[in-house]
């Protein structure tokens, strides 16, 4: 299991700070929310990609995944009835599926909780639908690049269509693509299951529906901020056979971000080390 940092909480670094900090803090990666890259991620040219890639690369990390993925341009949506608006959020998806395999990762965390909110007066049935419909053309794209694509369950009120990950297995049931998963994200999954994470994780790990796991606390800060202990959690995670990366993905960062991201990754590894350590 790498252990990998969302990029956004480096910000305003440049790539080649965040890569440097990350590195000499104990990342093992960088997992990159597109708009921290250009206004318009999914249409960056291939010297582009290739030369973040190297800049990771470089520093000794690897870009394990992309997230937040619908930011930017605005006016994107998953659910919308409006067939314009879906069309060209598949177009934007395949273009950060392109952005993503150019730079070496292996998942896509579909997040972007704004951009998937049914529309003023349509059902969630419709929704459920027409995201349905529209994922079901991006898995197989997904797979081609050697990509897993995660519909990521988020807790209200941020988040209304698609909360638990039961909801988001049974969207990855129906359209039935191998490239197409779920994810746990801890203060999610703290803030709206109705079991303790490391319950969660035991009862859907080996599933195999589980394609990542993002690390936060229940108060939206980072691992070790909180009343949240994860322990539990990264032993379920062992047991359970998993063989994906950690993210750790704050919201919120006391004192900063570059303090949240360094005490988060030395409460995992210290975390990793005395389960290494126990009997």
């Amino acid at each position: 299991m790498r252990l990998s940092l969302c990029n956004e909480v480096l910000r305003p670094f440049d790539l080649v700070r965040q890569c440097a900090f990350a590195k000499a803090v104990g990342y093992d990666g960088l997992e990159i929310a597109p708009f921290t890259l250009s206004e318009a991620p999914h249409q960056l040219a291939a010297p582009d990609i290739a030369a973040t890639r190297r800049i990771v690369q470089d520093h000794g990390l690897a870009v394990t995944g992309l997230h937040w993925l619908l930011v930017t341009p605005e006016g994107l949506s998953i659910t919308s009835p409006d067939a314009a608006v879906r069309g060209r959020t598949r177009d934007v998806i395949l273009g950060l599926l392109d952005l993503a395999a150019g730079l070496g990762a292996r998942v896509m965390v579909h997040g972007s909780p704004v951009q998937r909110r049914p529309a003023e007066g349509q059902s969630q049935d419709d929704a459920w639908a027409r995201a349905r419909d529209l994922l079901a053309e991006i898995a197989p794209a997904a797979s081609a690049r050697g990509l897993t694509y995660c519909i990521e369950p988020l807790a209200p009120p941020d988040n209304i269509f698609i909360q638990t990950v039961a909801e988001a297995a049974r969207m990855v049931a129906a359209i039935g693509h191998p490239a197409l998963r779920t994810m746990i994200d801890t203060s999610a999954t703290s803030a709206h299951e109705a079991e303790p994470v490391a319950d969660l994780i035991r009862r859907w790990v080996p599933t195999g529906l589980i394609g990542h796991v993002q690390l936060n606390d229940a108060n939206r800060r980072g691992p070790g901020e909180g009343k949240d202990r994860f322990a539990g959690a990264l032993k379920a995670l062992r047991d359970s056979g998993y063989d994906g990366d950690i993210a750790i993905e704050p919201f919120i960062y006391e004192p900063n971000g570059p303090a949240c991201a360094a005490r988060a990754a030395g409460y995992v590894r210290g975390v990793w080390e005395g389960l290494d350590a126990a009997p």
